[in-house]
């Protein structure tokens, strides 16, 4: 087999250690493997990067091993060509595992250009995608503290939710700090712990803007029992969502100024329906605005996981099911989806009715958001601006077909349909 890279070093990393096995040429050509053991501190990796440029070594590949790579990565950037390896595509064989075989088959791989390096993007880059996907992160946590306060309103038969769109609105948010602080004078002595009609009616008179035209059903969803213990949660909840929100907002004042030089990208992507200010950013910092690195649309969606899997034997196809990819890209992108499929008059809107009808929403919902990253492929590669193929595409595309389908329908009815085109 040909060598094409004749000094090259394999690395298996771990949480303390890496071990690693570098292979230089002899005198007559043939490879000598030398295999060494660091720690992973950054004085340890130091030592590691000086002993391969004493070597001569060009090439270092490791895998992708939870985030103990990016130690390695930070230190070796910049002075050897790095190869992030996925580790389910560099499987040893079953049986006789060892940290130094694992090290030794990735050097062997890599020395015969058997490894195809995953997309690492630069380190700005990666900064903006550890902010960005902290702030997601914050965004669920704070999701999931509202919906455990609505757990503890239910549990004290306080149905608020069942009235109002969103727990944490203004109005929301005065009723609950009126159930905290005992707004009422039943709350105020503590006399009892069930909140009749008089304290109800003066919960919801906290209501204000259109929710005060729902003050029957909310007078009624108030009334439940409200206890001290209800009361001490509901203010713990409350001061989570707070605290959450501060930190989301200071995550989106960083990544605004991270996002500056490329806010023209953010505003091209934003034309496209079911694209918000945020998903914007996700696609700029997961996939980047330099488009080179990806050859057609095909292999950025692949990359991100958003077509249809390849699983084949025997002339059968066994599977198309799609593959992890990059999972903040593809869960952002989903989400887009569905904020697509909601909107009128657009193509995406069409798409994702047409394929809902056959093949349900979820399936419906990755394949718009497939057509989504490949708009936004072609925007970010051309510097176009994103133009609407309207909500008739598919019916123009196949007019005729559809006419005659419509028409069979009528008269199958017991019509007779002659169809006359307009002026």
């Amino acid at each position: 087999m040909d060598v094409v890279h004749e000094r090259c070093c394999g690395l298996d990393v771990h949480k303390r250690t890496v071990v690693a096995c570098l292979v230089t040429p002899r005198a007559n050509g043939t490879p000598q493997k030398v295999i060494r053991t660091f720690d992973t501190m950054t004085a340890d990796l130091l030592a590691l990067a000086d002993w391969l440029e004493a070597a001569a070594c060009t090439h270092v590949a490791l895998e992708s091993t939870s985030a103990y790579w990016k130690p390695v990565w930070n230190v070796l950037e910049g002075s050897f060509a790095l190869l992030l390896v996925n580790a389910q595509h560099v499987k040893q064989v079953p049986g006789r595992k060892t940290d130094v075989r694992d090290c030794e088959w990735l050097a062997d791989l890599l020395r015969h250009g058997l490894l195809r390096a995953s997309f690492v993007p630069e380190k700005p880059q990666r900064e903006l995608r550890d902010v960005l996907r902290y702030r997601t992160e914050k965004v669920r946590d704070r999701s999931r503290e509202v919906q455990r306060l609505e757990k503890t309103l239910e549990g004290a038969n306080i149905k608020l939710a069942a009235v109002v769109t969103d727990l944490t609105g203004k109005s929301s948010r005065q009723i609950l700090a009126g159930l905290v602080t005992g707004a009422t004078s039943a709350c105020e002595t503590g006399a009892t712990e069930t909140t009749g009609p008089a304290q109800a009616a003066a919960l919801a008179d906290l209501a204000a803007g259109r929710l005060r035209a729902k003050l029957p059903a909310l007078t009624k969803a108030l009334e439940g029992r409200f206890g001290a213990h209800h009361r001490f949660l509901v203010a713990e909840h409350l001061t989570q969502i707070d605290g959450l929100e501060e930190t989301i907002d200071r995550l989106s004042q960083e990544i605004a100024i991270r996002l500056q030089p490329v806010e023209a990208h953010l505003e091209q992507l934003d034309a496209i329906p079911g694209v918000g200010r945020r998903t914007a950013e996700v696609i700029v910092a997961e996939i980047g605005t330099d488009m080179a690195r990806f050859p057609t649309a095909k292999h950025l969606a692949s990359w991100a996981g958003l077509c249809p899997g390849n699983r084949e034997s025997a002339g059968k196809r066994l599977s198309g099911r799609t593959r992890k990819g990059n999972t903040a890209l593809r869960s952002a992108l989903v989400e887009a989806a569905h904020a697509a499929g909601r909107t009128k008059g657009t193509y995406l809107a069409a798409q994702f009715r047409r394929l809902s009808a056959r093949r349900g929403a979820k399936k419906a919902a990755v394949a718009v958001g497939h057509s989504i990253l490949v708009i936004a492929y072609h925007l970010l590669r051309d510097g176009t601006v994103y133009q609407d193929l309207g909500d008739t595409y598919f019916d123009q595309r196949n007019r005729a077909q559809l006419e005659r389908r419509l028409v069979q329908r009528l008269e199958a009815l017991g019509n007779t349909v002659t169809v006359t085109p307009a002026a």
